[in-house]
């Protein structure tokens, strides 16, 4: 918020996309991070936070909205610059009546400010919400791969099978099935359409395994690969894969894919396989151009 409020120290009208830019070349920031979205994909991380501190001072009365898109600085926000401070946070603005009347707005309860590890004043709503799902994700898939690990070989087949069908491999769930642990030839498990009309065929390897997946399982299943004459395959494990593993299925020219147990788990949780939805947020934001032209 110091930066934001520094740059418009000027007394000019600045344009909220300029300012964006400007803060972004201050913090020297990558291309990579200009364009890293929210997990929602809705908008820049970045250009989110620069919204919510411009949001933050206004409620405070340190920044003005002369008109829709621009923020100019204010009398408060010139006498705060002039004391020098190091930083502008939540416990700087709290001193402003405005931002405590508008906090209050937005407080449920006591706790509503502790929703995730990090001090509030260094998050935004949206960050809170992210870190949040964050750990309920993780933790699903955590608990997930557990099970997974426990099921029978069975039963991981047909888990598999479902899975490359909600991805949309295979065709119909009874044409996985039957591919599946039919093969039988050397390290394939099983073959499945590519797509509805079958216009290729991927080969599969599923494994339930312990230790790390070694390179000679994956140049078993390469060779096993070229007998077939086929030029693509995905290996699925429980568990993971060595170094020699990865950088041997990077390497060779027929296109194998790893996927380990986390990667299992992420797209089971992905595709609705094994889990089933028990809430639904929706996370709004002003359209603004319903503004334009009035």
């Amino acid at each position: 918020m110091l930066p934001l409020l520094r740059l418009a120290a000027d007394g000019r009208e600045h344009p909220f996309r300029e300012v964006v830019e400007k803060l972004a070349d201050e913090f020297a920031l990558s291309d990579a991070e200009r364009s890293e979205l929210l997990p929602s994909g809705t908008a820049h991380v970045f250009g989110n936070r620069v919204g919510w501190a411009r949001t933050y001072l206004k409620q405070a009365g340190l920044l003005e909205a002369p008109k829709r898109g621009v923020l100019r600085i204010s009398a408060e926000g010139k006498a705060l610059l002039a004391r020098s401070p190091a930083r502008i946070d939540n416990t700087v603005l709290n001193q402003y009546e405005s931002f405590r009347a508008f906090r209050a707005r937005g407080k449920e309860d006591e706790g509503a400010d502790t929703v995730a590890a990090a001090p509030i004043a260094e998050q935004t709503p949206e960050d809170a919400m992210a870190l949040a799902y964050h750990r309920v994700r993780k933790e699903l898939e955590a608990e997930l791969l557990e099970q997974v690990k426990g099921a029978s070989p069975a039963f991981f087949e047909r888990l598999v099978v479902d899975l490359l069908v909600a991805m949309g491999y295979g065709g119909s769930r009874q044409d996985a099935g039957r591919a599946i642990g039919k093969s039988g030839d050397g390290g394939i498990d099983g073959m499945i359409k590519e797509d509805r009309l079958g216009l290729d065929v991927i080969y599969i390897q599923a494994k339930r395994w312990e230790g790390a997946v070694g390179r000679p399982e994956i140049q078993k299943f390469a060779g096993a690969l070229q007998g077939q004459r086929a030029s693509k395959g995905v290996f699925i494990t429980t568990s993971g894969y060595t170094r020699e593993a990865i950088d041997y299925a990077n390497f060779i020219a027929t296109k194998i894919i790893l996927v380990d147990g986390e990667s299992l788990a992420t797209l089971m949780v992905d595709h609705n396989v094994a889990v089933t939805k028990i809430g639904t947020y929706e996370l709004k934001r002003i359209d603004t151009d319903y503004f334009e032209g009035e």
